[in-house]
């Protein structure tokens, strides 16, 4: 019976995938394993009705589950049937397409088709030494190259978006010719520099984009996945060129990119040959087939002798590329024209009003101090407006982590062999340089969270009546004062029971307890704390929600969840708009000011004397609506004499941090207002309890308190 027409597109997006696994795969190595398996069980569902197809399909599959079941990895008789199987599936889904027997899959390793044997002999014959050191003329290149770093680093985060794109919607011509653009700039930059790995990289993608700009090739998820490794090659290259400018360490290590150049002429050369008898005109069909063995299995470095924890590497080298940073990217900041003419006009105006200031004070100020009130509000203006302008040049948007997220995301899902829409939001919303760089991490934990735990496989959702596509959306938007990062999925959801009861077998609840969702919630960010039945590559230790918490808490941030069991997750990371000011209540104890961070006070109160009573063993505590608060007095932390003893007679300010809350006594809240942070130096840097310090009006310094080590100091 000939295959539903409505089934080709998925049957050739399986085969082209499973394409790109088998020239990915090694011997002796697990990657891609199991997304071959998971691909294979795909392609079996849709070709239930051709025997043809299903027979040879359902015998590799089992040969894959029987490596699995096992927990071996490829060995080169199990990596070459299913190459051989790659081979002879486009052959025999064209015979199927026109109702003709398919042709014979061959047992033993056969010639390849003639198409691809000229392809691979062309590139052979072509390929040149491109696996060369570096050479970046430091002495002589050393501001042109600061220039092209800088350049490299928007072209990498360009062409990756471009690609991201192009792997939804091959057919989008703005990416195409974007990316197209980028790799283009790329190899010229690279050849007036001498950068000879980089130049013949780059233009050996352009030629392969240029032939899909001129409809003779069309862009699938196997050249995607070469042209990702090809930009990840590039970036290693910029990256070098980073530390040299930085440090000064010459490139040491040759990064081989002469498999990927192969890859990618093979691509090329495929493109415009005409199909073989049987086979379908598909660029990535022939690659496993005229790619040489060693190129196609070529290893980004130096190859290493395979060991039993490889998808847990492979997983960790993921992470490792979602948040490598810049050495030299880390030291500027791009500005748009437009903030800093404003500010040269602010400056010019601050110039006026400092010079009318003078003038007053020489005069006297006949006017009855109306002239000087006059220039006073001018001055305060200008110096708010100047000082939103200078906290706007640090700010860029968040997009290049959004970005970074969602090559991640796609990676991890061909890893689990699960269908993920990942759709993004608000990546325009700008955030404090250091900022944006310190929430990579924690995304990252989330993403792997949310893509391992959270999402079902496609077979679960389609049981559960949901849609067999699971969605990730990211999203960024201000809420107030501050910059809120969400992660939602309409995953399994979390089930507070099973968290609770894992909580109680590790200890970490009194059995007798009755803690609220949110607190439920909260145990999820304890070190050691993982509800995973089992440790899988990529999470099940306990440690990653342990560091997305103190990651964000070091960005005076906090972390919220929500959940729904079957419904999915929400994951809400609140941040400072910028790391330089904060907003806080100033407070007095004795003669000494506080400052306390807005984000962290919930409520300031002066209660009743019978709400205060001292538990023995737990020390004073406060209640409150029904709740038992642990009390802490601030002049005692830092051995100062307060007003009053009695703290019915001073002020309780209720701290909420981490999930926990506590009250702390002080004598008298000032004021609430915006405080620039200052350092306080290598003497003071660590002092329990403090975060740093602050000039107040009246010229006297206040510390700024961090309720997390406050509180577990006192």
């Amino acid at each position: 019976m000939p295959i539903i027409s409505d089934q080709l597109p998925a049957i050739d997006d399986c085969i082209n995938r499973l394409t790109a696994e088998t020239i990915l795969a090694q011997p002796g190595h697990d990657d891609g394993l199991v997304p071959a398996f998971s691909l294979l069980g795909d392609l079996l569902e849709l070709c239930s009705l051709e025997p043809a197809l299903r027979e040879p399909v359902a015998a590799q599959r089992g040969a894959l589950e029987a490596l699995l079941d096992a927990a071996r990895p490829f060995d080169d008789e199990s990596l070459g049937r299913l190459r051989r199987l790659v081979e002879w599936l486009p052959g025999a889904l064209h015979a199927a397409k026109s109702g003709q027997p398919a042709p014979t899959l061959a047992t033993t390793a056969g010639t390849p088709a003639p198409a691809a044997t000229a392809a691979a002999a062309s590139v052979a014959s072509t390929t040149g030494p491109a696996d060369v050191l570096l050479d970046v003329h430091l002495a002589e290149n050393r501001d042109l190259l600061v220039e092209f770093h800088a350049e490299a680093v928007d072209h990498l985060q360009q062409i990756e978006a471009a690609l991201l794109a192009l792997d939804q919607q091959p057919d989008n011509p703005e990416a195409l010719n974007s990316i197209f653009r980028s790799f283009h700039t790329f190899k010229g930059n690279a050849g007036f520099l001498g950068l000879a790995p980089m130049q013949s990289l780059a233009h050996e993608v352009e030629s392969l984009l240029d032939l899909a700009r001129n409809h003779k090739l069309r862009l699938n998820a196997a050249i995607v996945t070469e042209i990702l490794r090809s930009r990840d090659a590039l970036a290693a290259l910029t990256q070098q060129i980073a530390i040299a400018l930085e440090q000064g360490r010459l490139p040491d290590r040759i990064i081989p990119v002469s498999h990927l150049i192969t890859a990618v002429k093979v691509l090329a050369a495929t493109a415009g040959t005409e199909p073989a008898a049987g086979a379908i005109p598909d660029a990535a069909a022939p690659v496993a087939a005229a790619l040489p063995v060693a190129a196609a299995a070529a290893p980004v470095a130096a190859p290493t002798p395979a060991a039993p924890d490889q998808s847990r590497q492979h997983a960790n080298a993921l992470e490792a590329a979602a948040t490598v940073r810049s050495a030299v990217g880390n030291q500027t900041v791009r500005v748009n024209t437009e903030k800093l003419d404003s500010l040269m006009d602010l400056v010019g105006e601050l110039v006026i009003v400092q010079s009318q200031l003078a003038e007053t004070a020489r005069t006297g100020d006949t006017g009855g101090g109306s002239t000087l009130q006059r220039n006073l509000a001018q001055l305060s203006r200008i110096t708010k407006d100047l000082q939103h302008t200078a906290m706007s040049l640090r700010m860029i948007p968040i997009k290049s982590s959004f970005q970074k997220m969602e090559r991640l995301a796609r990676d991890l899902a061909r890893d689990f062999g699960k269908k993920v829409s990942f759709v993004t939001s608000g990546e325009d919303t700008e955030l404090d340089r250091t900022v944006v760089e310190e929430i990579a991490d924690p995304l990252v934990h989330m993403v792997r969270n949310a893509l391992d735990h959270g999402l079902e496989p496609s077979a679960d959702r389609l049981a559960r009546g949901k849609p067999e596509t699971g969605t990730l959306h990211l999203k960024a938007y201000h809420q107030g004062s501050n910059i809120v990062v969400e992660l939602q999925d309409d995953g399994r959801g979390i089930d507070p029971d099973k968290v609770l009861a894992k909580a109680r077998r590790q200890n970490l609840v009194a059995a007798n307890a009755t803690p609220s969702r949110e607190e439920i919630f909260n145990l999820l960010f304890l070190p050691g704390f993982s509800t995973a039945e089992k440790v899988t590559a990529v999470s099940g230790r306990g440690v990653g929600m342990d560091v997305v918490r103190r990651n964000i808490e070091k960005l005076r941030g906090k972390i919220e969840v929500s959940s729904e069991v079957g419904r999915g997750s929400t994951f809400r990371i609140k941040l400072p708009l910028t790391m330089a000011i904060i907003d806080g209540l100033v407070v007095r104890v004795g003669t000494d000011k506080f400052v306390l961070p807005s984000t962290s006070v919930q409520r300031a109160l002066r209660p009743a004397k019978e709400a205060f009573t001292t538990i023995q063993g737990r020390g004073e505590v406060l209640e409150l609506r029904g709740r038992i608060l642990p009390l802490h007095r601030l002049h005692r932390t830092f051995s100062l004499k307060a007003d009053s003893e009695n703290p019915w007679e001073g002020i309780v300010v209720i701290l909420e941090h981490g999930g926990k809350v506590s009250a702390l006594l002080v004598d008298e809240l000032i004021s609430k207002q915006e405080v620039v942070i200052k350092n306080l130096g290598a003497y003071l840097e660590h002092l329990p309890g403090v975060a740093g310090g602050a000039i107040m009006g009246d010229g006297h310094i206040a510390l700024i308190l961090d309720p997390a080590s406050l509180l577990q100091a006192a």
